[in-house]
């Protein structure tokens, strides 16, 4: 297993293999791919403060934010991400909300950190 970043939880291998779909750079695929995550995470974030406002929980909208972060973040190499998306994914889909706003507000955190990491990556 390599090592992450120690700036962020990013996986070196992960943007290692990203970097080699785009060898010269020229096509600034890393870029785009990270653009692209970074849209993605404000649309999902906004799902997700509806969600956590409404006067029912919606773990609907939680588990498909939760699910579609979780892939993302591990294509990028953040694995501990990927992880706490998971584990939120399958608390929604049981329905379990004891415990969900603290992970919700920890996988919040983690994506602050990516960002940073991702940024000081470009």
């Amino acid at each position: 297993m390599t090592a992450p970043f120690p700036a962020a939880q990013l996986d070196s291998e992960a943007i290692r293999r990203l970097r080699e779909l785009d060898p010269s750079g020229g096509n600034k695929l890393l870029e785009r791919v990270v653009a692209a995550f970074s849209s993605s995470v404000d649309r999902l974030l906004a799902d997700l403060a509806r969600a956590r406002a409404a006067p029912t929980l919606d773990l609907t909208v939680i588990r498909h934010v939760s699910h579609t972060l979780k892939s993302s973040s591990a294509s990028l190499g953040a694995t501990a991400l990927s992880a706490r998306c998971a584990d939120i994914e399958v608390l929604a889909r049981e329905g379990r909300t004891e415990g969900l706003a603290e992970q919700l507000d920890a996988m919040l955190e983690e994506i602050q950190q990516v960002r940073t990491a991702l940024a000081a990556l470009l």
